[in-house]
């Protein structure tokens, strides 16, 4: 009980920076947007944005398995990805992030056996792209 309700509220604090950061962009702030991206990725998911940018997603996946985050929290990391994605403003960056959301997709679904709506609708969104 005691962890489930730290996992809700990090997921709680984690939506409100996104929220945070999605404010950031519509007022062009895209510099501390960015800022905040990267700080939050380390300090909320021990993740760095060098190993979402490398191109050999085999140093993602083993990350993915170690760093053994909640469902709830894998979710959430995929909010974050999903709102950095522009194909067509930064087709490279994105495709990039978007084939590590589908790792974390997989993840969840092999791992947790957690299929989402909203997920498989983002993955059909992807595949467009990638």
């Amino acid at each position: 009980m005691y962890r489930k309700d730290l996992i809700t509220s990090e997921i709680e604090r984690l939506a409100q920076v996104l929220a945070r950061i999605m404010g950031l962009k519509v007022e062009l702030k895209l510099k501390e947007a960015e800022l905040l991206f990267e700080e939050t990725l380390l300090s909320g998911f021990g993740l760095t944005k060098s190993l979402l940018l490398a191109i050999d997603n085999e140093p993602f996946s083993t990350w993915l398995k170690q760093a053994d985050l909640a469902p709830e929290k894998l979710n959430t990391l995929t909010d974050f990805l999903f709102s950095e994605l522009d194909f067509e403003g930064n087709p490279i960056l994105s495709q990039l992030y978007a084939q590590k959301l589908n790792l974390i997709y997989q993840f969840l679904v092999d791992r947790h056996q957690i299929v989402h709506l909203i997920n498989m609708g983002r993955q059909k969104y992807i595949q467009q792209y990638i």
